[in-house]
C-alpha cells in the first residue's frame, strides 16, 4: 500500500472512530459566522428577512477521499409575529462515498425585545440524519482486515436547543444542536485482528459571541469567538478578526486552537447577494504532508430585501 493510500486510510479510520462525521463532533465551518443557524437554532429569522445560504467545504485538498461538505439553509421571520422558522440540509462525504451522512433539520425561534435595540431569541430544532457506510469501499483503500456490515440509509432522529441575544453591534449565543446521543454502529466485538469502530453521537455545546466596532466612516472591525465543548474531545476555540469596508468588502483571519490558521474574504455584491471565500492551513502533522493543499470554503447568500423592511446597511453578522 503506497503512502498516499496509507494516509487516506489513517484519516478515514480516525473519522470513523470519532463517529464517521458528526458522531462525536459536528461538522465545522471556517465561515460559521455566516452560517450561524448550523450551530444555534435560535438564529433562525434573526436577520429580519428571508435569507437563503449555501456553503461548500472541501477539506484537505489533494488527499484522495478527503471530507467534502455541502450545506444549504433558509430562514425567515414570520411577519407580524415573534416567530421565525428555518430549514437546514447538510451533506457530508468521506472516501468518495465510503461514508456519507445527510442531516435534515427544521427550526423554529421565538424572539422577545429586551430593550429598544436588543433582542433575545429561543430556538428549537428537530430533525435527523441518514447514514451510509460502505465497508467494502474501505477495503478498496486498505489491505488490512476491515470487517463490518454495511449501513444503508440508517435514520437517527435528533433535537437541539439554543438561546441567541443580539443588538446592532453585539451578539452572543449558547446552544446544543444535538441532544440525543445515538449509537450509529459498533463492530468492537468482532475479530480482535480486524479494524474496530464504535460510533456514538455526542452532544456538542457551543458558545458564540462577537462585537462590531466602528473604526471610522468606512471601516468596521469585528472580533468573534466560537467555543465548542464535546465529551471525549479537546476544547475547540475558533477566534477570528474581520474588517468590513464600505459595507461591501470584508476580509479577515481566524485561528482554530491547535488545528489551523484561516484567511477569509467576502463581497456584498448587492443588497441581496453576498459571496465569501475561506482557506484553512492545518497546523497539525497532517498539514505538513505533500498531499494536503489545505481546505477551501465557498459561501453564497441571497436575501429577499423588502421595501418595508430594508436595512440601512448590511449587518456584519
Amino acid at each position: 500500500m503506497n503512502y498516499k493510500k496509507s494516509l487516506f486510510v489513517t484519516v478515514l479510520t480516525m473519522f470513523l472512530f470519532m463517529v464517521g462525521l458528526h458522531a462525536q463532533q459536528d461538522a465545522q465551518y471556517t465561515q460559521y459566522m455566516y452560517n450561524t443557524m448550523s450551530v444555534n437554532p435560535a438564529y433562525a429569522g434573526s436577520r429580519g428577512q428571508l435569507s437563503i445560504a449555501a456553503l461548500y467545504r472541501s477539506q484537505w485538498v489533494g488527499l484522495n477521499g478527503a471530507p467534502k461538505t455541502q450545506t444549504i439553509n433558509l430562514h425567515s421571520p414570520i411577519r407580524n409575529s415573534r416567530l421565525g422558522y428555518g430549514i437546514s440540509i447538510i451533506n457530508d462525504n468521506i472516501g468518495d462515498g465510503v461514508v456519507q451522512e445527510t442531516q435534515f433539520d427544521a427550526l423554529v425561534s421565538y424572539t422577545i425585545e429586551v430593550s429598544m435595540d436588543a433582542k433575545l431569541s429561543f430556538g428549537l430544532k428537530a430533525g435527523g440524519n441518514l447514514l451510509n457506510l460502505d465497508f467494502t469501499g474501505l477495503n478498496n483503500f486498505d489491505s488490512e482486515n476491515v470487517e463490518g456490515e454495511n449501513i444503508d440509509n440508517k435514520f437517527s432522529p435528533n433535537f437541539g436547543v439554543g438561546v441567541y441575544y443580539h443588538t446592532d453591534k453585539f451578539y452572543a449565543g449558547i446552544s446544543a444542536p444535538n441532544l440525543i446521543e445515538t449509537q450509529h454502529f459498533d463492530n468492537s466485538k468482532r475479530d480482535a485482528n480486524s479494524v474496530q469502530f464504535l460510533a456514538t453521537e455526542r452532544m456538542n455545546f457551543y458558545f458564540i459571541t462577537g462585537y462590531v466596532f466602528d473604526l471610522n466612516h468606512n471601516f468596521k472591525f469585528k472580533p468573534a469567538l466560537l467555543t465548542k465543548v464535546v465529551g471525549g474531545a479537546p476544547l475547540q476555540l475558533d477566534a477570528s478578526a474581520s474588517f468590513l469596508y464600505n459595507d461591501v468588502f470584508s476580509f479577515g483571519a481566524a485561528y482554530r486552537w491547535d488545528a489551523a490558521f484561516s484567511a477569509m474574504v467576502g463581497v456584498q455584491l448587492s443588497n441581496q447577494i453576498m459571496i465569501g471565500l475561506a482557506y484553512d492551513r492545518e497546523t497539525t502533522e497532517l498539514g505538513g504532508t505533500q498531499f494536503n493543499d489545505g481546505t477551501f470554503e465557498v459561501f453564497l447568500r441571497y436575501e429577499l430585501v423588502r421595501k418595508f423592511n430594508r436595512m440601512i446597511s448590511p449587518r456584519f453578522f
